[in-house]
């Protein structure tokens, strides 16, 4: 079965001989280019998927295994720097701005971060549909992954369950899951390829 671009090919070689072999050339450059993007896009949003699917059969997991423990349980010591625990989140990743203020920001701050999130995965979403590289839509599919993975949490359990606890001696780092983990290393990525992008131009 012939691809859009052979259409594209054969169509530019019976109807434009005239304009010249460059002409010609450019066309099929342009028409491999938005092949490209398109496989591009296509690897993020299969990366994604695969973001939620382990988010959330991580979550499920803990919550069959150690759901009994309540809220802020030690559910199991692994190492001696990283426990299992079970933290419920009403903030946004890693706990930030997840205190309770009373009964207006319990009923309104679920439905704003769910927009909010929402938001950033559409944004990210339009980046991916313009990534030029591999890596940009690795990056772009874990954010969108990761932050899809915190709204499914938040609709269908009122917040977001965090259960990996890394700590030194007393010191834990705020608990935080695997979409938050995506978010995080895809964020990094970009700001690293970004940075890099900068310093070449200038």
């Amino acid at each position: 079965m012939a691809t859009t671009c052979d259409r594209v090919h054969l169509y530019h070689r019976l109807t434009t001989r005239a304009k010249g072999f460059f002409w010609l050339g450019g066309g099929w450059t342009a028409c491999k280019k938005i092949g490209m993007k398109h496989k591009l896009t296509v690897f993020g949003l299969a990366l994604a998927a695969v973001v939620i699917a382990a988010d959330q059969v991580s979550k499920w997991w803990m919550l069959q295994t150690y759901g009994d423990g309540g809220e802020g349980w030690l559910a199991a010591t692994v190492t001696p720097f990283f426990n299992l625990v079970l933290v419920w989140n009403h903030g946004v990743s890693f706990g930030m701005f997840g205190q309770h203020g009373g009964t207006d920001h319990d009923t309104i701050m679920p439905y704003l971060l769910i927009a909010l999130a929402a938001v950033l995965a559409a944004v990210v979403t339009r980046w991916l549909l313009r990534a030029e590289k591999s890596m940009e839509a690795a990056a772009f599919g874990l954010i969108i992954g990761g932050a899809i993975g915190n709204v499914i949490d938040r609709i269908r359990l009122g917040a977001v369950l965090d259960f990996l606890d890394f700590h030194i001696r007393e010191w834990h780092y705020p608990a935080f899951n695997i979409a938050d983990s995506a978010i995080v290393v895809g964020a990094g990525i970009i700001l690293f390829l970004w940075g890099a992008r900068a310093k070449t131009k200038a």
